[in-house]
């Protein structure tokens, strides 16, 4: 059976190729080529993804530097034996609080900003759950590769709030979850919260 979707990976690789050549072209003829590049790769997404091309290249353009995969950083808050969840504005689906790490952030410190922007608690990161290949569970995240930490967290505070990337914020029993927004929080990752709290001296999950 063909790989699922082996157009992105196709044009993930182009563009990766593309930014990292950008990145120590030697002279102006290597930099039309890996622009050229770069305008594949978006005709590529455009293409198969029913985007707008320019849009896309747009997008990739702005990548600058070594192409290396983006950091995504999500907080496990149990209280009872629920779990937080917020409700995403993008697709009206539920996912633990997280978000991209910025440069210059410590990945606990991004658990702990996320969770109280988009819920309203305040958190301590206990424990590394896992670290997943974001890119690997059949549904490509955005256009580029990323990795995904997931921190068992502490609730030391605060108060359910919505903000201007979630509409709801509850905590959920583990067997009646509502529909997951599955780029931020799957099935794999509820799996593995629930074996470290079963056992606490699980090892880190990592792939």
């Amino acid at each position: 059976m063909p790989e699922e979707n082996k157009w992105l990976k196709w044009a993930r690789e182009i563009q990766s190729l593309a930014q990292t050549g950008l990145a120590f072209a030697p002279n102006h003829y290597e930099i039309e080529r890996n622009n050229r590049l770069l305008g594949i790769a978006a005709e590529i997404v455009s293409e198969y993804a029913l985007l707008d091309k320019k849009k896309t290249a747009k997008i990739f353009m702005e990548q600058p530097g070594y192409a290396t995969p983006k950091i995504d950083v999500r907080a496990a808050v149990v209280k009872n034996n629920q779990l937080l969840l917020v409700k995403e504005i993008t697709d009206k689906k539920w996912s633990t609080p997280g978000g991209w790490a910025d440069v210059g952030d410590m990945p606990a410190e991004v658990a702990i900003r996320e969770t109280k922007e988009e819920s309203g608690y305040d958190v301590k990161p206990i424990k590394v759950i896992g670290v997943f290949d974001a890119n690997r569970n059949g549904r490509p995240m955005e256009f580029f590769h990323a990795f995904k930490i997931v921190f068992l967290c502490k609730l030391t505070g605060g108060e359910a709030r919505v903000s201007n990337e979630t509409e709801d914020v509850r905590f959920f029993d583990f067997d009646k979850l509502p529909p997951l927004s599955e780029n931020r929080t799957n099935e794999k990752h509820i799996s593995e919260i629930l074996a470290h709290l079963k056992d606490v001296t699980r090892m880190t999950f990592f792939e």
